[in-house]
């Protein structure tokens, strides 16, 4: 008998979910807030190439810096909810937020040849490696 009151249900699970902190303010819809910018960083024989995911991120709220060897990523996050005029407003949520992310390559990189672009909600860096030492730099992304 012991055995059986010990056990956890499904029930259980549920109310430890319903119970948690933070549940009541999730996003009733729509991406949830990235919480961390997840990247892939591959080598070449003469530069780096970074993907960065930043879903539901516009290209106006990235910033991303190099300085020397050390590549910073930011962006600011909005989501917002719309309705249309013959509606009537029962809630209306903003979210809004920052997320950054820095790394550090095992070399210097080339700011004058770095490029940046922003598709579907994937940055795409070119880092080329650079001898010496440099300054720092902010990439326009395309």
């Amino acid at each position: 008998m012991n055995s059986l009151m010990t056990r956890g249900t499904r029930f259980d699970d549920l109310f430890r979910d319903l119970m948690s902190p933070g549940f009541l303010i999730r996003p009733l819809h729509g991406d949830p807030l990235p919480q961390s910018i997840k990247v892939d960083v591959k080598e070449s024989d003469g530069a780096y190439t970074v993907h960065a995911e930043l879903p539901g991120v516009a290209k106006e709220d990235i910033q991303v810096t190099v300085e020397g060897n050390v590549v910073t990523l930011c962006a600011e996050v909005k989501q917002q909810d719309s309705q249309t005029a013959d509606e009537k407003s029962l809630r209306s949520e903003r979210y809004f937020g920052s997320v950054a992310r820095s790394f550090q390559l095992p070399a210097d990189i080339d700011n004058s040849q770095a490029k940046a672009k922003f598709d579907n909600g994937v940055l795409s860096l070119t880092l080329p490696k650079r001898q010496g030492s440099s300054s720092g730099h902010r990439l326009e992304i395309d």
